[in-house]
């Protein structure tokens, strides 16, 4: 029995999500957004019964039994813990910081019966699915080099909001370079060890965000990740980012190992072998979800189709609303997974400030809220 659906959000992705939710037999109950105003809008539009601006009214509704939560990072938190907490199976966007990540890994632990997923997309996008297949099946050989491009238009709002702040979440390397990061390591099988990146923001202001007023996000992006072994048996990636570049959405995942290599160009897989004398297609692109709308470029787009399938697999089978299943799912991001990916963001941040190669430590408690005051204290009194 598939469970009754409350979603957090009113932005692009809630907006294409609810139609997918619905076509795949899922009922959306409820309907958060930041105004009323907001709420009301998008559910007159998408036909859902009931709206809300106060996030208790739709963890407490007595037909959700899943939480989507496509909202602001620094505040995925919090609704995240606290549904959880109630015991609402939960899919949701990053958070806004490590700590915040490690917060939410701690309430999937205590709560391992209930779904906590990751809504990285692109692990559920066919190309994807087939490139890691072939890359297990030794396709490449040993993996060498993987190398990512991601050119798009300014990922800023209309308006000046958390889009416009890198303290909230907002920039290319969070916003896209977190999923790009969790890619790389369900393709792999590999998690990075030691990152270097640089940030820039060219775009300060534009013709709607002015005054005193200024972007802090980043619009162009470039990091490297040292991933899995050291020395020469570990993988090399390169990533770049910019997203000051209007046309059409360009991105690109290539994989390089001893024996050949794997690209996907947007939806589609192509290969070519060592002996080859030219790349051959593997997959095209035969989902028929449709062309990309605004604000959602198609690889996601047909990523959260593909999810949204295997969510619809993961609980049907079951005649309680909250059970599912893991197989459907099993490649899906996990809290964890958010944890690790936070913590490179976090370091490639370090270490464009430093300009030096940063470790990538992953928390393995939450930091004493007092420790520097501890510290300052402990100086004063020698």
């Amino acid at each position: 029995m598939l469970p009754g659906v409350g979603v957090f959000g009113t932005g692009s992705t809630a907006r294409v999500l609810v139609p997918l939710l619905q076509a795949e037999g899922f009922e959306v109950h409820a309907l958060w957004g930041r105004s009323e105003e907001e709420a009301c809008g998008l559910a007159k539009e998408l036909s859902i019964p009931f709206h809300t601006s106060r996030s208790d009214d739709v963890l407490l509704h007595q037909d959700v039994d899943l939480v989507c939560i496509y909202i602001p990072p620094s505040m995925t938190r919090q609704i995240a813990v606290k549904a959880l907490g109630i015991g609402k199976n939960v899919v949701c966007e990053k958070a806004a910081t490590a700590i915040d990540s490690f917060k939410m890994v701690t309430a999937a632990r205590y709560y391992p019966q209930l779904l906590s997923m990751m809504g990285n997309t692109l692990r559920f996008l066919p190309a994807f699915v087939a490139m890691r297949q072939l890359l297990m099946e030794g396709y490449v050989g040993d993996i060498q080099v993987c190398d990512v491009r991601v050119y798009g238009p300014s990922l800023l709002d209309q308006s000046y909001g958390w889009t416009s702040e890198e303290l909230m979440g907002g920039g290319g390397l969070h916003i896209v370079g977190s999923t790009v990061i969790d890619l790389l390591s369900y393709l792999t099988g590999h998690r990075a060890h030691r990152v270097h990146g640089l940030l820039r923001t060219f775009v300060e202001q534009n013709n709607l965000i002015r005054g005193i007023r200024r972007v802090t996000s980043d619009d162009f992006c470039f990091f490297q990740m040292l991933m899995g072994g050291t020395g020469s048996s570990g993988v090399c990636c390169t990533v770049t980012l910019n997203f000051n570049m209007p046309g059409s959405f360009v991105h690109e995942v290539m994989v390089v190992g001893s024996a050949g290599r794997l690209v996907v160009r947007g939806t589609e897989l192509y290969g070519q072998r060592n002996e080859s004398k030219c790349e051959e297609l593997l997959l095209a692109d035969i989902s028929g979800v449709g062309p990309e709308v605004k604000e959602m470029p198609l690889p996601h787009l047909q990523g959260l189709s593909s999810m949204v399938k295997a969510l619809r697999q993961s609980f049907q089978a079951h005649e309680e609303r909250r059970l599912w299943s893991q197989g459907p799912v099993a490649s899906a991001p996990t809290f964890e997974d958010g944890l690790y990916v936070q913590t490179v963001v976090e370091a490639v941040k370090r270490s464009s400030i430093s300009g030096e190669w940063v470790c990538v430590e992953i928390m393995s408690q939450e930091p004493d809220p007092n420790h520097n005051l501890c510290e300052a204290l402990q100086r004063n009194k020698n």
